[in-house]
């Protein structure tokens, strides 16, 4: 069971079937390095296999959620450390979507390129009125061709394009009306806000929870019957389950469930 979980760049801690992931290299902008990313792979794989653990809140500490990569590691290496790198990026972003648990970023501040890409990766995202969001590889010659997988199936073509191409900021309302977060609160409001998501979400049984994700992601870029096939199957499963059965039972009869997971 995650209680506090130290490591050199994020710290990870759970209570109450919520876990916090916060990137704690301020001075650094939050940069991904390799180190980073592989601690926060290390640090959601270890929330996966918490059971009680229902969701998980990402975060950063300072004014920047993150920068994106370490540029510093980005210099006169040879082509096998940069597929290193973005192997292990990728890695990182298959693991917030691989892991049962729902993940929300809760972004204070800028998030750009890998930072970016962290946030459409994210299951859900609440952000500060403060925050903005871009994906600016393109102004120093490196497109964010990683960043692009994310934000295009988050946001649609036209919408990742224009942020691909201008490399332009886009504001937290914006991001918002895009598709790229769910919600804009108030700077002073935005912990309690990710909190109450976070909350509304582990009241459910976590086995429910963990399989809708699972299902969500597994369905959705496939073609309309493939997706009803799929669905109708798994839901089909689902209304066997113990917590399905009990969830039923207590709507019916008025009363509160009494979840198993």
């Amino acid at each position: 069971m995650l209680a506090v979980t130290s490591y050199r760049f994020i710290l990870v801690e759970a209570a109450g079937g919520i876990a916090v992931v916060t990137l704690n290299r301020p001075e650094k902008r939050n940069a991904l390095s390799l180190e980073v990313m592989r601690e926060l792979i290390a640090g959601f794989e270890a929330i996966g296999a918490d059971r009680t653990v229902k969701v998980a809140i990402l975060r950063g500490i300072g004014p920047v959620f993150s920068a994106g990569h370490d540029l510093r590691e980005m210099l006169q290496r040879s082509v096998e450390d940069y597929r290193t790198t973005f192997d292990v990026c990728v890695r990182l972003m298959e693991t917030i979507q691989a892991i049962p648990q729902p993940v929300i970023a809760e972004v204070a501040g800028i998030a750009t390129a890998a930072g970016c890409q962290l946030v459409a990766t994210c299951d859900l995202a609440v952000a500060s009125s403060a925050a903005k969001f871009a994906t600016p590889g393109v102004k120093i010659g490196l497109f964010c061709t990683t960043p692009m997988v994310a934000l295009t199936r988050a946001i649609g073509r036209k919408r990742a394009m224009e942020m691909l191409l201008t490399g332009a900021f886009v504001d937290a309302a914006t991001a918002a009306e895009w598709g790229l977060i769910n919600r804009v609160v108030a700077p002073e409001d935005l912990g309690t806000a990710t909190r109450a998501l976070a909350e509304q979400i582990a009241s459910a049984a976590g086995f429910v929870i963990g399989l809708g994700k699972a299902a969500f992601y597994a369905q959705i870029d496939l073609d309309q019957p493939k997706a009803y096939a799929y669905a109708k199957e798994v839901m089909s499963m689902n209304a066997l389950a113990e917590d399905a059965q009990e969830g039923m039972d207590a709507f019916v009869t008025k009363r509160a469930p009494t979840w198993r997971t």
